[in-house]
């Protein structure tokens, strides 16, 4: 009897430990609403051997994706068959890319997001013959144009540096 009761007490002990435990984790599965489930199915059955972080980032997406309207989920789902259909190689050159602009400073972000702005208000057909005249160029000549662009944007006078009239 006392043998039922101490196993019965550690067999209690375990299940609530185990329940404090997946109440701690806040990405376990049955944590996520059922639309994050339905959005991140594919991951249903090696969810719980995913690293946390991992769980974090793909429930956060769910989470974006089910507030997302028609079209935005559209565009996210073609993005994404993008991604995938990327070599690992090409995948790795945006990821560095991606690290490299993260380093910069505020305002060196500021200028690239500037010339993107002002490079996607061109019209198509002056994108493509900027494109393919920039793939045409060599390494060195590339440089020569990033360094003369970049040369042109510090000598202009900055907002802040124009005297008010």
């Amino acid at each position: 009897m006392k043998a039922k009761f101490l196993l019965l007490t550690v067999a209690a002990a375990l299940m609530i430990g185990g329940v404090a435990i997946a109440q701690d984790n806040p990405f376990n599965w049955n944590s996520l609403s059922e639309t994050q489930q339905q959005v991140l199915s594919p991951y249903a059955e090696n969810w719980e051997s995913l690293d946390i972080e991992r769980r974090a980032r793909l429930a956060a997406g769910a989470k974006r994706f089910s507030e997302m309207d028609t079209g935005d989920r559209a565009s996210a789902r073609e993005r994404f068959q993008n991604w995938q259909n990327l070599t690992d190689d090409e995948r790795s050159a945006i990821r560095d890319s991606y690290n490299r602009f993260q380093r910069l400073s505020p305002r060196e972000k500021q200028r690239i997001r500037r010339n993107f702005d002002r490079f996607r208000d061109l019209p198509a057909d002056r994108r493509k013959q900027l494109r393919d005249r920039f793939r045409d160029m060599n390494p060195d000549q590339r440089q020569r144009v990033r360094d003369r662009l970049r040369q042109r944007q510090q000598d202009r006078p900055r907002p802040s540096d124009v005297p008010p009239r």
